[in-house]
């Protein structure tokens, strides 16, 4: 992606043959974000499972405690040996539920960021189209380029919908671990690209717009001050 974003420059000046129509990725962003949107209620459902399952679990270590400190001195040492694999199980069941919430939330923050891009992807594109100083050609070569990160969001989604389906799994914590980190670093990955891209391509409108004399149409195009 970073060799894409290098040779800019050349394609804007009419180097790059033409590819496919622009608005053949549509069908690809859809798919993409369907899937945002899966993930992210498959999410919400899993997480909500966990809060009722950490509720049941932190009553029931209120219940023990209530029921040690309504026993006599002299029997809460034999009480407290006998339950204490119970009473383990709990503290240990609930650091697993809560570590499992956080694994969630972190993997629904990295989604929500996938849908950023998607979003900016889609604000950006329908505003170069609209822009007179770029070639149909120019445009065709930003569509690769959207191409390229569009395909790897897509592998982005697979990678988090693996993650949430290895809870069901004997899949390790390290493994889990290494899986969302390999996801949160592409999805970070391919936004700097596309903010980094999206940027590049409106700083050559402007200084096509100087020649023109036509800068306050362009800075109004994209917003800028």
């Amino acid at each position: 992606m970073k060799k894409l974003l290098m040779v800019l420059a050349f394609v804007m000046i009419g180097t790059i043959a033409p590819v496919k129509q622009a608005h053949a990725v549509l069908p690809i962003v859809q798919v993409i974000k369907a899937a945002i949107k899966k993930v992210i209620k498959a999410l919400d459902l899993q997480v909500q499972r966990l809060q009722n399952k950490t509720i049941w679990l932190q009553n029931a270590q209120k219940t023990l405690e209530n029921t040690m400190s309504k026993m006599k001195l002299d029997e809460i040492g034999n009480w407290v040996e006998k339950q204490k694999n119970l009473y383990k199980d709990y503290y240990e069941e609930l650091a697993k539920v809560k570590s499992i919430i956080a694994y969630y939330q972190r993997i629904k923050d990295i989604t929500q960021k996938q849908l950023k891009l998607m979003e900016e992807y889609k604000r950006a594109w329908n505003l170069f189209q609209s822009d007179k100083h770029f070639t149909a050609k120019e445009l065709d070569y930003m569509q690769q380029v959207y191409s390229g990160i569009l395909e790897q969001s897509g592998k982005n989604m697979d990678q988090i919908t693996m993650v949430i389906n290895s809870f069901s799994t004997k899949m390790t914590d390290a493994k889990r671990l290494e899986l969302i980190n390999a996801a949160a670093d592409k999805v970070d990955e391919n936004y700097d690209d596309l903010t980094s891209f999206n940027q590049q391509s409106m700083k050559l409108s402007l200084q096509r717009a100087k020649v023109q004399n036509d800068v306050d149409v362009v800075r109004k195009l994209y917003g800028l001050q």
